[in-house]
């Protein structure tokens, strides 16, 4: 009970709690009513995987690889590439999303952790669409830039890394993308951090990674090569759809 004597919702039970909804019961019927009747059985079973991880807030929520699967069906991508991959949630979202030669460039810091959810996107039929490079992005993306015929050849880009990072990847990937294409940037609005006053007690890495992603989004809005549109589904995701 509240201070005044009112009834708190319960907490939702998704993974991560990264809804930017002020309810937590109005996002638990978003999932229970639109979101988990329609979740694909290997995802349901990767998202309780990943919820037994120690860094579980970082896994991808279920509404947000929701958004990314039917993004992915209505541009009609086939060759796209993930930068930040951890178990594999949005990796397997959008691998069922593409058709069957469809094939996705993932890049992650970390196999030991994709190789979590490797077991179970094998037994989604959907292992052979993933190219997974463990490694830093910026020097495989610095090769692949150098390579002219690489350019534009990229139908959907998805960023869910370093936030210190971002804006050094979108310099690399807007020549990556093709004309029409669309780069996803995760967690643009940042815990809602971004409005806080300076001396809100925030969480010491979401202090730090603030003015990172408050520097990503003053940059994507005046940049000419895309149309952005900004949206508060999980923890803020920003698409960029290159026009130049």
């Amino acid at each position: 009970m509240a201070a005044t004597g009112e009834a708190q919702p319960a907490k939702h039970q998704e993974v991560g709690h990264k809804s930017l909804l002020q309810s937590d019961a109005l996002y638990q019927y978003i999932l229970e009513t639109s979101v988990y009747p329609r979740e694909p059985k290997p995802m349901k079973e990767l998202r309780e995987v990943t919820a037994k991880h120690p860094w579980n807030l970082m896994t991808t929520s279920a509404d947000e690889g929701q958004f990314l699967n039917m993004l992915l069906k209505l541009i009609n991508a086939k060759n796209t590439m993930e930068i930040g991959v951890y178990t594999g949630y949005s990796l397997l979202s959008t691998a069922l999303a593409l058709p069957e030669d469809g094939k996705i460039l993932a890049l992650d810091i970390n196999r030991e952790n994709y190789e979590i959810g490797l077991p179970i996107i094998e037994k989604a039929g959907v292992a052979h669409k993933i190219d997974f490079r463990e490694g830093p992005a910026l020097p495989l993306l610095d090769e692949m830039v150098n390579d002219v015929k690489l350019h534009g050849s990229f139908d959907f880009i998805f960023v869910d890394a370093d936030k210190d990072n971002y804006l050094n990847y979108h310099k690399r990937l807007i020549d990556l993308i093709k004309i029409g294409g669309v780069i996803g940037y995760d967690n643009t609005l940042w815990n809602g951090s971004l409005v806080a006053p300076p001396d809100a007690p925030l969480r010491k890495y979401v202090r730090y990674y603030r003015d990172f992603v408050l520097e990503l989004n003053k940059a994507l809005a005046v940049d000419p090569r895309v149309e952005i549109c900004q949206l508060p589904v999980g923890d803020g995701i920003t698409l960029c759809r290159r026009i130049s």
